[in-house]
């Protein structure tokens, strides 16, 4: 080589030759400057002995050598085989491996077992390697390469050393709209959906939660290495605010909150940040019936409750405006059936008579309860009403207040029975046994006497 002119260089073969740039090399050369006074082995490609031009190559033997090295190299090559080689191109998608002759593509999911944004963060051009032959197709000349087959396959045995309720730590490698990817070693990571990074808060974007780097501790909720998938939990890392709560507000304890929503059945009050309680419409009133909770609830308004139920399972709460006030509950806690009461006698229905026992406590005292069958009939086949409210019962009359004997006590429905003729007869027992310890011939006394002595009283 002992000129360089435009388009190439002259070379001195006993005449002098010229060699483009092209032809010097088998991939296009940087800089020919400072080859001058370089010899070279090169291949005549044009002679015109009229003109004295002469034209030559060096990649042509270089072809022509690489053609030789490929044809034997191909005659060696197997799928499965370990093969040593230098990087000779990196791109998006991978790099290419030459390996003596021929050039196998590196792809960038066959470099790792775990994530690898760009090929170029684990290899450089000119770097030296072992590689397995993935793929090879002689009549093609193509060979696909893996580099991550010669390391040990971290999903073999990932379900023993993660087993499904199993605490792990890991990072966060991956943001989606549907959730996050958490490694939890190098090239297993597994997707921790939306619906399970918190208990009690609405998650609008995985990135207001959580950020590529931060480390994160997590529950294995599935694994399927089979599949080479694992479904992780942020928030079963943590202790579940449901049972908390539940502990918190244990059945029977008064809570006051907002209303943050109403809804046709009823309203939810914001026990506390993140957690609501339904009032159910038919908690809202022991007497009145509600049809329309938007005429008894404000969005926003302070509403105070008694806790009913806890479902931590899913995830409800269920509150009573009307049990903080239960009047009713307390009445049941004192009474009993067979226990004798006073009442006032509110209203007279066909059926019997309403009977007041306390501030909207009603009772029911039926007809059949009210006086004996024979005596029932008589006053019936003589009281024929025709328009208008009824103005007795018997000897029951609205306004008066008697002794009644509680027969029947319903917590669930709020319903309590009455019996007027059984008080009576318990009275008048009563009484006779009074009259027997207290007479002084107690031992002859008889019924008679006793009835005599109280018609006398009277």
């Amino acid at each position: 080589m002992v000129d360089r002119i435009k388009g190439g260089v002259v070379v001195d073969i006993g005449v002098r030759a010229f060699l483009p740039g092209s032809q010097y090399d088998l991939r296009p050369a940087q800089n020919l400057d400072n080859l001058t006074g370089t010899e070279i082995q090169v291949r005549i490609t044009k002679l015109n002995r009229r003109r004295g031009n002469v034209v030559v190559s060096r990649r042509a033997l270089l072809e022509e050598e690489l053609h030789a090295k490929r044809a034997a190299l191909m005659e060696t090559l197997s799928e499965g085989q370990i093969v040593h080689g230098h990087v000779k191109n990196v791109t998006e998608y991978g790099a290419f491996v030459d390996l003596g002759g021929i050039d196998g593509l590196l792809h960038l999911t066959d470099m790792s077992w775990g994530r690898v944004k760009h090929p170029s963060d684990v290899m450089k051009p000119d770097q030296e390697l072992d590689v397995i032959i993935l793929k090879f197709d002689k009549e093609k000349q193509r060979v696909s390469l893996g580099l991550k087959q010669l390391m040990a396959d971290p999903w073999v045995g990932a379900a023993e050393k993660y087993p499904a309720g199993g605490k792990v730590k890991g990072k966060v490698v991956g943001i989606v709209d549907y959730g996050v990817f958490v490694e939890l070693e190098q090239g297993i990571e597994g997707l921790v959906h939306v619906s399970e990074m918190s208990w009690n808060k609405k998650i609008q974007h995985p990135s207001k939660v959580a950020k590529v780097g931060d480390e994160v501790d997590v529950v294995v909720l599935d694994i399927k290495p089979s599949d080479r998938r694992v479904s992780l939990g942020i928030k079963q890392a943590q202790p579940d605010p449901w049972l908390l709560i539940a502990e918190k507000y244990p059945v029977g304890t008064v809570v006051t909150g907002k209303v943050r929503n109403i809804a046709e059945f009823g309203a939810f009050i914001e026990i506390e940040d993140g957690f609501d309680g339904l009032v159910h419409v038919s908690d809202v009133s022991w007497t009145e019936r509600i049809k329309n909770p938007h005429e008894v609830f404000k969005k926003g308004e302070d509403v105070t409750a008694k806790v009913l139920k806890i479902d931590p399972e899913n995830r409800r709460v269920s509150l009573g405006i009307k049990q903080v006030n239960d009047i009713w509950g307390e009445w049941f806690k004192q009474h009993r059936v067979g226990q004798i009461v006073k009442g006032k006698v509110s209203r007279i229905a066909t059926f019997g008579a309403f009977v007041e026992l306390g501030e909207n406590i009603e009772a029911l005292c039926h007809n059949t309860e009210i006086e004996e069958r024979k005596r029932r009939d008589e006053g019936m086949s003589s009281f024929r009403p025709t328009t208008g409210p009824l103005k007795s019962a018997g000897p029951l009359e609205p306004g008066k207040e008697y002794d009644f004997k509680i027969i029947k006590i319903s917590p669930e429905t709020r319903r309590i029975g009455l019996s007027y003729r059984a008080a009576v007869k318990q009275i008048e027992r009563k009484e006779i046994e009074q009259y027997r310890s207290t007479s002084k011939s107690s031992s002859t006394a008889t019924i008679g006497d006793a009835l005599k002595s109280k018609l006398s009283a009277r």
